[in-house]
């Protein structure tokens, strides 16, 4: 090690055996790393920043009620501690409701429990939390970034393979023309 020297962009510098298909391959890494690095930062920031949008507006939306059951539930077993059961409640509107829904496993007719409206009264689940809902935002922020990183890896891949044909049919050619000038052929 001691004497040689690093060269940086080696993949730049002059060299007679340098072709056009090593430029261009030193190229695209450039561009796929570049595109991998801005790409999926802002791929992965405005994914997470949507999906904080839409959680908030769900937080927002959906109010908690409370409902009655009307009929009792089964008791928990070890596959189940929720059990569907008919409920009812009154909307902000004063309307009452009825419909189905997962409650707890063991509770008898006449319990409250609350359920989630929407502005129209109907049921829907229970908003994410704040700290639910930024944890899915990076989640799904950070799978926009990787499936990016992986389309443009995929697409460098496939350019890259076509470069290695391009040499490897000049190769040919090339080999064409300097074998037969070697006269010693074993076998």
């Amino acid at each position: 090690m001691a004497g040689r020297t690093r060269t940086w962009l080696w993949r730049w510098r002059g060299n007679p055996l340098r072709r056009r298909e090593d430029v261009l391959e030193a190229w695209l890494v450039l561009v796929v790393w570049v595109i991998m690095a801005v790409g999926g930062t802002v791929a992965g920031v405005v994914t997470a920043q949507g999906a904080d949008g839409v959680f908030a507006r769900q937080r927002a939306g959906r109010t908690p009620v409370r409902a009655v059951l009307l009929v009792g539930t089964p008791p928990a077993t070890a596959h189940s501690f929720r059990s569907p059961a008919a409920v009812r409640w009154t909307a902000p509107d004063g309307s009452v409701h009825t419909d189905k829904t997962l409650v707890e496993s063991g509770r008898p007719v006449g319990s409250a429990v609350e359920v989630w409206t929407d502005a129209r009264g109907d049921l829907v689940t229970a908003p994410t939390s704040g700290t639910e809902a930024s944890v899915e935002s990076g989640l799904l922020g950070a799978a926009s970034a990787f499936a990016l990183s992986g389309v443009v890896i995929g697409a460098g891949s496939v350019v890259r393979r076509g470069l290695d044909r391009r040499r490897l049919a000049q190769w040919d050619v090339e080999w064409g023309v300097v074998g037969p000038r070697w006269g010693h052929r074993i076998g």
